[in-house]
């Protein structure tokens, strides 16, 4: 299910984590060649992708809120 980004924060590992429009929250990580992300890596970056969507697979299984 597609969902929307809303805002940004960093894991216990500092990786870059999504928050979603739903309530989860999705790993964002630019790790070539496998993941190919590099607004990840900029402030800039991660602001002009606010409000574009994800493939939320929690949404997909029906689970609970990542908030809260």
């Amino acid at each position: 299910m597609r969902r929307t980004i809303t805002g940004y924060h960093r894991d216990e590992e500092s990786h870059w984590v999504a928050e979603l429009d739903c309530g989860h929250n999705q790993h964002v990580r630019h790790s070539p060649p496998w993941v190919v992300r590099p607004w990840v890596t900029t402030p800039a970056g991660r602001q002009s992708m606010l409000g574009t969507e994800l493939d939320c697979r929690k949404c997909d299984r029906g689970e609970g809120t990542d908030r809260g």
